[in-house]
């Protein structure tokens, strides 16, 4: 077969036919050392990866049913979209000790319910260490094939005889013994994951690819990365919490910023179906400082409690603290409560946290913030069962936020009857649907007359 020379850049991948000095693409300079040989594309390659290249018109096109499969777990599968696409990519990412090996250790055992057969690839971790996991996890069945490999030929010869879905943990241990570089490297990964997609692609293999992930929280590798699987999902979570959270960032199949609750116990990851009442902690009588809010993620609404606090600084320069919420818009909100409201907040210090380990970045959480602000510096409490959300402007306006329905009906379902809203945000029929009291609201001004009644 006839071969031909390229030259790949070791930083970011990029190929070229003569050795260059500087890359154009990441700017590197004597980067282009690494050599390989690529044997040149047949016919029957160049037609695509199905080798037929048949085309049909898109209304001549049956959907199938079966293409989907449930995974076991009703937080995944609703992340997913309602299953595991038959021939998807899926990549996911998270902090070391996350729960991400634990997560695909378990749903193996959940596929093989379905007579599906499952290899489970490990780079890691040897067979004897994979057992001691499988044990403590309660995994066990004749359907979960494990193997201790890093070299990607011979997982790709052992992946293609009749497995339905494939587990690489992870795909920065793979290597491809033809390209001169470490496994882990930009070259490596991407040539990984290249091979990884073409076999699910050509054989319907569903595949689950482990990514780790940069100091900066990014998934380590080619950004490329990203773009060519099919799926992106994120393991979230702080380490002295037992919750998890498993965000989708990407999803070609289902809708993007859906998450997933988990709680890692001593024997795995527990779902967590009611997450609202696990991070809203109702009070007999109520707290200065504290505000309950309603954030959106994909199709689920969740309940989260705001907490602030106010003192008096003790620095020459007052600082601020910010747990799970964005530090530019706390500032803001901070900024807009000093110039529309003359609050003399210059000369303090300002600490506002959600509660539970929870990260939202919406804007949606901006009138509880204030709320909560504004709480504790006057020491007077919000009403009892109340509920705020809404986007606070520079001029001090509410404005409306997305699914204001669906948060108004996820408060009333836990107990909340006093929920502040932007003014003709929602149906007057809705309040009495939800036997609850909506207090519409045009400015922060209004909203805290509320809360000082």
């Amino acid at each position: 077969m006839k071969k031909k020379t390229v030259y790949i850049c070791r930083e970011c991948g990029y190929v070229s036919q003569t050795k260059l000095g500087r890359c154009p693409d990441c700017e590197s300079w004597s980067s282009f050392d690494v050599k390989t040989q690529l044997p040149e594309l047949t016919q029957e390659k160049k037609r695509g990866l199905s080798g037929i290249g048949e085309i049909k018109p898109l209304s001549g096109i049956t959907p199938d049913d079966s293409i989907r499969c449930k995974t076991g777990m009703n937080e995944l599968d609703r992340v997913l979209g309602g299953g595991v696409v038959k021939g998807s990519l899926i990549l996911i990412g998270g902090d070391p000790g996350i729960g991400k090996s634990t997560l695909l250790l378990q749903i193996s055992k959940s596929l093989t319910a379905n007579r599906k057969k499952v290899l489970y690839v490990s780079g890691e971790e040897s067979l004897s260490q994979i057992k001691l996991r499988a044990t403590r996890l309660g995994v066990s069945s004749d359907s979960v094939y494990v193997m201790s490999e890093t070299d990607l030929d011979t997982v790709l010869n052992t992946a293609s005889s009749g497995y339905d879905f494939v587990i690489i943990d992870s795909i920065q241990t793979m290597y491809k013994r033809d390209i001169q570089s470490v496994p882990g490297s930009i070259s490596q990964v991407r040539e990984a994951t290249t091979a990884l997609m073409s076999l699910a692609k050509e054989k319907g293999v569903s595949v689950f690819v482990v990514g780790h992930v940069t100091k900066d929280g990014a998934i380590a590798g080619p950004k490329v990365l990203e773009h060519m699987v099919d799926t992106v999902l994120y393991f979230e979570g702080d380490g002295d919490y037992a919750y998890r959270i498993l965000r989708s960032v990407k999803n070609r199949f289902g809708s993007t910023n859906e998450i997933a609750m988990f709680e890692m116990r001593d024997k795995g990851l527990v779902e967590i179906t009611n997450p609202s009442e696990l991070f809203v902690q109702k009070r007999e009588i109520p707290v200065p400082g504290t505000v309950v809010t309603c954030s959106v993620n994909g199709s689920r609404a969740l309940l989260a409690e705001v907490q602030s606090l106010v003192v008096t600084s003790s620095y020459n320069y007052p600082k601020s603290s910010v747990s799970g919420l964005d530090f530019n818009r706390i500032s803001m909100i901070t900024a807009v409560l000093q110039k529309r409201l003359g609050l003399d907040i210059s000369n303090k210090d300002i600490y506002v946290s959600l509660t539970g380990g929870l990260k939202i970045t919406e804007p949606a959480c901006d009138l509880a913030v204030a709320l909560a602000i504004y709480s504790n510096y006057k020491s007077v409490p919000m009403p009892k069962n109340t509920v705020a959300f809404g986007e606070v402007g520079l001029s001090g306006e509410v404005r409306s936020v997305t699914y204001t329905e669906k948060r108004i009906s996820e408060a009333a379902r836990i107990g909340y009857n006093n929920i502040i809203v932007a003014s003709g945000s929602v149906d007057k029929n809705l309040a009495e649907n939800l036997g609850v009291n909506i207090i519409e609201v045009a400015n922060i001004l209004q909203a805290l007359e509320f809360v000082a009644q």
